[in-house]
């Protein structure tokens, strides 16, 4: 079965940055890809789907603006991460109009590169076949919970209801609700109880959170 790790490509020419980057973010959870150069990131781009791109600004042979700009000149939507020394507001600005989603300045803390990662693919699923469940990614296409190099499978009800509360993490649904979300049917309430049960004993009790009186959201938000 394919990997579901969110693949990710790291352009960046400081070879211990790239290093340092390189095994955080695989234990992290991504498959990782390097280039050291714009011209070698531009290629892997072209040629392969990532979830997500980190991309040094001062790059080599074809600076970072440059290739985000060639990317989205290409029909490449995958969100973009620019790393770079300048930080003045209209760096930022000619970061973003080139086509980056997010801009983070050097030095940075390595929690908040993690965090603006998980915020870029909480932003664009669609991209990767699956939807963020907390820390935890729900794989649509074959139906289970990765964690890391953990794996979960999910019963067809189970995962009905997980895909519906990930679908639209802030909703809080009324059983009725999931009911027809998960199973395009109004009846039966006590299915969704016992598959928030099953998922609770599988996922941690955090996966769903009850909202007292009015009925259950994603949990881990």
């Amino acid at each position: 079965m394919e990997s579901t790790r969110p693949r990710l490509l790291l352009v960046e020419d400081d070879r211990e940055l790239t290093g340092l980057l390189a095994d955080l973010l695989t234990e992290e959870g991504y498959d990782v890809d390097v280039a050291p150069d714009g011209h070698r990131g531009l290629h892997h781009a072209l040629t392969r789907d990532y979830q997500v791109m980190v991309v040094d600004r001062g790059l080599p042979a074809l600076d970072g603006l440059e290739l985000v700009a060639r990317l989205r000149g290409r029909g490449v939507a995958c969100p973009v991460l620019l790393l770079t020394a300048r930080g003045s507001v209209a760096d930022r600005v000619d970061g973003l109009d080139a086509g980056a989603e997010d801009y983070l300045v050097k030095p940075f803390e390595v929690a908040e590169l993690l965090a603006r990662l998980r915020a870029l693919l909480r932003r664009h699923p669609e991209a990767a076949g699956w939807l963020p469940v907390g820390r935890r990614r729900l794989d649509v296409a074959n139906r289970r919970v990765v964690e890391g190099t953990a794996e979960f499978p999910l019963s067809a009800r189970e995962f009905a209801v997980l895909h519906a509360l990930a679908g639209r993490p802030s909703k809080v649904f009324t059983r009725a609700e999931l009911l027809s979300a998960a199973f395009g049917r109004a009846d039966a309430p006590g299915t969704v109880d016992a598959c928030v049960h099953h998922l609770r004993r599988k996922l941690g009790r955090d996966v769903v959170r009850t909202v007292h009186g009015l009925g259950y959201r994603l949990g881990g938000q």
